[in-house]
Parts: C-alpha cells; sequence; structure tokens
C-alpha cells in the first residue's frame, strides 16, 4: 500500500496564516502537495550538523511534526556544522539543545525532543511517523530500523557528512508521484510549416526502492563499478570504508587520534578493496561535519523528503554522493531495477 498511513489530505485546510506563510511553496508545488506536507509527521535521529540543515528545512517547508531523536551530549566539534545549538548548550542533550531554535523557525510545526537512545526503539515507535530520517547510525542499525520501516510501510531516509564527504540515501519502497512531463505539441494546420508549442502536463508515476541491504551488498570490487572508477571517483568506496570504521569502533575518524584513524582506515580499505581504488588523499579530510558539506548533502536530503512527502516530481534514485575531491555531488543507482 503505497498511500502514507495518516494521509486524508481531502479533509485538510490551511489556516488563513499558513496560507500567507506558505504562499511561495503553494504557488511552486501547489495547494495539494502543501496539504500533504501539512499533514506529515517526520522523525530526525542523529542531531549533527546535517542533521540540524535537514530540521531546519523541513521545518520550514510545512510539515505537521518533527521529533527530534538523539542521546548525545553536545561537544565543541558540533559548532563546526550545528547552529541549531547554543554555545551555552556544551555537555547538554543534543535534540534538548536544539528545540529552542527549531521551534523559532516556524511556530506552526510541533516540535519534540527524544533523548532515549535509538537502539531501544521498537517497531511501533516507527510507525508513528510517515518518513523517518537516520543519520550518524551504524550500518546494522540502519539495516534493523529499514527492515521496521518496510513492514511497517513508512518512507526511510539516510546520510551523514565526514568533513567534506557526505551521502544520503532513501528507501521509498513502492512510491507513486506526479511528474511535470514537457512535451511539443503541434499547433499548425494541414499544409503549413509545422509549428509547435511546448507545453507541460502531469504524468503519475510509480518507482520501486530497495532496501538499504542492497548498499551494505554491493560489490565495490565488480568489474562493472570499477570501470566507473575513473568518471564518478571512489565516494562508494569511501562511504563503505568509514562505515567500517564506525562499526568497528563505534564512533567516528577524530581529529584527537587523527594518525591513528587515518592508519585504521587505511587498513579497512585495503581489506575492502586495492589500494588504488581509493587513494589516501580522501582520508585527510574526513574529521568533523563541515559546515559548507553539511548544507549541500542536508538541503538534498531535505529536498527529496520534501518532494517525498508532497508527492510532486522524481525522487532521486536511491544514494546521492557528494564527492570532496572534486566538490561534486551525484547519483549512484543500487539495486534498482
Amino acid at each position: 500500500m503505497e498511500e502514507n498511513k495518516n494521509e486524508n489530505i481531502n479533509g485538510v485546510e490551511l489556516t488563513e496564516a499558513e496560507n500567507e506563510l506558505y504562499d511561495r511553496q503553494i504557488r511552486l508545488w501547489g495547494l495539494e502537495s502543501q496539504k500533504r506536507l501539512r499533514t506529515a509527521k517526520i522523525l530526525v535521529s542523529g542531531l549533527n550538523g546535517i542533521g540540524a540543515e535537514v530540521t531546519k528545512n523541513i521545518i520550514l517547508s510545512g510539515v505537521n511534526s518533527v521529533k527530534l531523536q538523539d542521546e548525545k551530549i553536545v561537544t565543541e566539534e558540533d559548532f563546526c556544522a550545528q547552529f541549531l545549538v547554543p554555545r551555552a548548550a556544551i555537555g547538554q542533550n543534543r535534540a534538548e539543545a536544539s528545540i529552542d531554535r527549531a521551534r523559532a523557525l516556524n511556530p506552526m510545526v510541533e516540535i519534540s525532543a527524544d533523548t532515549e537512545s535509538l537502539a531501544g526503539k521498537n517497531a511501533d515507535y516507527f510507525e508513528k511517523f510517515d518518513v523517518v530520517v537516520l543519520i550518524g547510525a551504524s550500518n546494522s542499525e540502519l539495516l534493523r530500523v529499514d527492515n521496521i520501516c518496510r513492514e511497517k510501510n513508512v518512507k526511510f531516509f539516510s546520510g551523514d557528512v565526514w568533513g567534506m564527504f557526505g551521502y544520503c540515501f532513501a528507501d521509498l519502497q513502492e512510491h507513486s508521484f506526479v511528474e511535470d512531463v514537457a512535451k511539443h505539441k503541434v499547433i499548425s494546420k494541414p499544409n503549413e510549416k509545422v509549428k509547435t508549442e511546448l507545453v507541460t502536463a502531469a504524468v503519475q508515476r510509480t518507482l520501486n526502492f530497495p532496501s538499504f541491504s542492497h548498499v551494505v551488498d554491493f560489490d565495490i570490487n565488480s568489474p562493472a563499478y570499477q570501470k566507473k572508477l575513473k568518471r564518478t571517483g571512489p565516494a562508494l568506496i569511501l562511504l563503505r570504508t568509514l562505515q567500517e570504521f564506525r562499526e568497528t569502533f563505534n564512533r567516528d575518524p577524530c581529529y584527537k587520534t587523527r594518525e591513528t584513524d587515518i592508519a585504521e582506515l587505511q587498513r579497512i580499505r585495503n581489506e575492502l578493496t586495492s589500494p588504488n581504488s581509493l587513494s589516501d588523499s580522501y582520508f585527510e579530510n574526513v574529521f568533523a561535519q563541515i559546515s559548507p558539506a553539511a548544507a549541500v548533502v542536508g538541503g538534498v536530503l531535505a529536498q527529496e523528503i520534501i518532494k517525498v512527502v508532497s508527492k510532486k516530481e522524481a525522487p532521486h534514485c536511491n544514494v546521492f554522493l557528494f564527492d570532496p575531491d572534486t566538490c561534486c555531488g551525484f547519483i549512484e543507482t543500487i539495486g534498482l531495477n
């Protein structure tokens, strides 16, 4: 069943204040899409720099509610990119410290915090949401929550940033959307020189998305993928290496142990693939979260969430990667038929 569990936009009416606040958005993607946003309940787990970017953008879009979940505390490292927490919040819970500035962005959106561990959340917890976004999670946790979301028909996203490198992933299961398609229409009369005009028509489409397990199981050493590296770069291999580091050490590379962690990243890389597939230079810039990279990747991730909830325009299929070497983003399609 593709329809959101709680979607019944026929009875949803925007208030006068909402119509005024969201006027530009309604002009951009239509009233029906804004009504869908108005009913959406979103979970954002992981309030680091990219988590703050995603939170900001979806709050401004006018969703119904956002739950901020994070059991971690605010550290100096957060101030590289996390703009929702004030300087005085060091030592406080990241979700709770982010609430005041998040609420100030849009008082019409209900925002709450959850400081309990994500690992302790069962299927009933995730079923309450239309979209679940996991940031900063290990592969094992991403797989667990994605499987729950597939069972409960909840749209699933994940994303992260390490230094200047970042990614986001979408598992939308079966997703239907409306796409505006431009076509040339013949307007000339018979026996006249052919004249055309460009017209736009709304077309209903459906895509089936694979689970996160396809990303985890993807063969980065396959000849077909290795052949693509010169064109796309090794960002997917870097993602695999960083996620393996997190899985092994239950943390990310840290600037305080820079040399040791780079050596561990090299070791993991060598176990996964050939050193020629991912040069050591990529490990120089994967510490903390750099604000511009968090803004780019968080902006892409939030835009995909908005497109999915509003059912307007085609979503990315299905992994977005931001390459720090080229400072360019690209889409890697994994597991889609």
